[in-house]
């Protein structure tokens, strides 16, 4: 019996969601692009309905086709290079489970791509806006609790909403993160998000938690969300996502590029400028191999050239001003000569 490729890609995402090799939001990610995928073999490469797809339809030349259309699309290295991974994973499964005899995905190469440089925002403006949080409401409270935590512990924003109150270690001054595959990491708390996650529970939680009264009855204390809404319910990913926005905006900064996971940038990058190693950074930030931290590595030299040029009289464009300042100038310079070689 032949199965559709549709049919496939669910046992796929129930082996990998089994497994607990991928956290959910990888594997929600695999769906949508294998679905787009298999959108590109319907209608561009294959001519075939969706229900119709078999494993005998995925050929190389049909998914180094479907890296070009993504190129054409005007999607970013980094995304094609994600999808593609996708695609290979899915492939790979067909061969475990010997549905294809070779791997299709083989024999293509990894589309590489581009290193950028991650954004980071300075101490100074992670102080401008958590400056601009009215702290006298419990919403206020528990902004000033998400951005603390975010910035204080580089948790990723999908980690952060998942926490429950009994993720907080008081006594010992560490949060428990259950972060990508499941696995579990023990991050350190500094002592202003300690003091702004304990006003919080003190004074802003037991307020939005009236909202939603059965969900204190039903789980205990440790077991219950940390971060509300409104409604007294767990707070999404996207409402923290809106919540930085927001006081961005308040403080008067660009929100181009920004999101929450600048703040796990900028915490990587500030603890390697102030002489953090690596090895410690990449324990914190949950990262499986050391080459993902990496990246924080190249952003300090980038600062410091930046801090050179502007600073520094020898660095192209303060050269006049030296120039001046020794009391010559190029032409000048270049005038004098007392005969002597």
């Amino acid at each position: 019996m032949t199965y559709s490729l549709v049919q496939l890609k669910e046992d796929f995402l129930v082996e990998t969601s089994v497994s607990k090799t991928q956290s959910i939001n990888t594997v929600k990610s695999y769906s949508q692009d294998l679905d787009q995928f298999f959108d590109f073999l319907s209608e561009k490469a294959c001519g075939k309905q969706l229900e119709d797809l078999t494993p005998a339809d995925l050929k190389p030349e049909h998914i180094r086709r479907f890296a070009v259309h993504l190129g054409r699309q005007a999607y970013k290295g980094s995304t094609i290079s994600r999808k593609l991974s996708a695609v290979r994973s899915f492939c790979r499964f067909l061969t475990r489970r010997g549905v294809v005899d070779e791997n299709p995905a083989k024999g293509v190469s990894a589309r590489k791509a581009h290193a950028y440089l991650p954004k980071v925002l300075s101490q100074e403006d992670i102080a401008r806006i958590i400056s601009v949080i009215d702290t006298a409401t419990p919403l206020g409270m528990r902004d000033r609790a998400i951005i603390e935590l975010l910035y204080g512990s580089g948790l990723r924003v999908s980690e952060l909403a998942s926490l429950n109150v009994g993720d907080i270690d008081y006594s010992l001054g560490f949060v428990q993160v259950t972060g990508k595959g499941g696995k579990e990491r023990f991050v350190p708390l500094g002592s202003i998000a300690l003091d702004a996650l304990g006003r919080y529970l003190d004074e802003g939680r037991p307020v939005l938690e009236q909202k939603h009264p059965k969900q204190s009855q039903e789980l205990s204390l440790m077991r219950q969300p940390l971060f509300l809404n409104r409604l007294g319910k767990r707070l999404s990913d996207r409402s923290i996502r809106r919540i930085l926005y927001k006081y961005i905006l308040l403080a008067g900064i660009d929100p181009k590029g920004l999101s929450p996971h600048t703040l796990r940038h900028s915490f990587a990058t500030h603890l390697l400028s102030g002489g953090a190693d690596l090895r410690s950074v990449q324990e914190m930030l949950g990262h499986s191999s050391i080459k993902t931290t990496q990246i924080y590595t190249h952003v300090m030299p980038e600062r410091l050239r930046q801090v050179y040029k502007s600073a520094h009289p020898r660095a192209r464009g303060n050269q006049a001003k030296a120039q001046r300042v020794a009391g010559e100038t190029p032409s000048e310079r270049g005038g004098k000569h007392d005969g002597s070689s």
